[in-house]
């Protein structure tokens, strides 16, 4: 654990090999695949940056809940001793990459909390991406920019983290970024002030993959991950809270999940401060 904590501070990222089983990978990128047809025919199409990266969440029901995704004992242990015993998951989404030369801007999910900060503050998100296909240059593995989670160039209250093109001349002249190729069944852990971009897919194939969110304990709850009421058994898990929006099960729509996000746009919802209401008290 030491080494994967000093290889995370150090590069803002690592891969653990092998954690999930194949198997529920397969089932998770079959029903994903089968509802791409359904969510581009949505009259608010849920692009993520452009037309080729399309914002899809896996369905929260069963027969696609799976354990070794949402309550993963590797990951948990490596977010825990990192976030501390306060960690919540309060995202549960992805994206698909789809055919064609589609570039993402260079960006960091979330800046620095603070502006003109002198020193990096410790990590306080980490998201945890899932491959349910191998995943590669080819098919438009995630550009991640080794070290710049410590850059302090960029701040939430900015209103855009787009990284302009001089910047990153300096850190490719640093360090330049990399596209890692990674199995299905493995995961990439990132630090969330990490830049990064997603590549196009040249294959025929569209490329699914998951995205969790851990957060320290005290970092905003916002919304939770919505789910319908028949799931909420699954989620009472004492190793990891989950903040949860529940939906009656006959008003719960999978497809309609996400909306199209650009980082041009005004934020969501203002910078995350510590508070009283978000110290990890369960949310349903």
């Amino acid at each position: 654990m030491k080494t994967l904590i000093e290889a995370f501070n150090r590069d803002g990222f690592i891969v653990l090999e092998d954690v999930i089983d194949p198997a529920h990978c397969d089932i998770l990128c079959e029903k994903m695949l089968a509802d791409i047809d359904a969510i581009l025919k949505r009259p608010d199409v849920p692009f993520n940056f452009n037309k080729g990266n399309l914002q899809q969440a896996p369905p929260p029901f069963a027969p696609y809940l799976f354990r070794d995704v949402l309550f993963n004992e590797s990951i948990i242990a490596f977010t825990k001793a990192l976030l501390g015993d306060g960690v919540k998951n309060n995202f549960y989404s992805g994206n698909t990459a789809l055919q064609g030369e589609h570039f993402q801007p260079v960006h960091p999910d979330v800046a620095q909390l603070w502006p003109k900060m002198t020193h990096p503050s410790p990590t306080f998100g980490i998201v945890i991406n899932v491959p349910v296909v191998d995943m590669g240059p080819e098919n438009g593995a995630t550009q991640l920019w080794p070290g710049t989670h410590h850059d302090m160039t960029y701040w939430q209250g900015d209103g855009s983290a787009r990284v302009t093109d001089e910047h990153l001349a300096t850190w490719r002249a640093k360090r330049p970024p990399i596209q890692p190729t990674v199995k299905r069944g493995s995961v990439v852990l990132r630090d969330i002030r990490l830049w990064h971009a997603g590549m196009p897919n040249r294959t025929a194939q569209p490329r699914p993959m998951i995205a969790m969110i851990h957060w320290c304990g005290w970092f905003a709850d916002w919304d939770g991950i919505e789910i319908p009421e028949r799931s909420c058994s699954f989620f009472e898990n004492k190793a990891l809270h989950t903040n949860l929006k529940v939906v009656p099960d006959d008003q719960f729509d999978h497809i309609k999940h996400g909306g199209a996000y650009d980082v041009d746009l005004p934020p969501a919802a203002p910078p995350p401060t510590p508070s009283d209401s978000a110290k990890g008290e369960t949310k349903a």
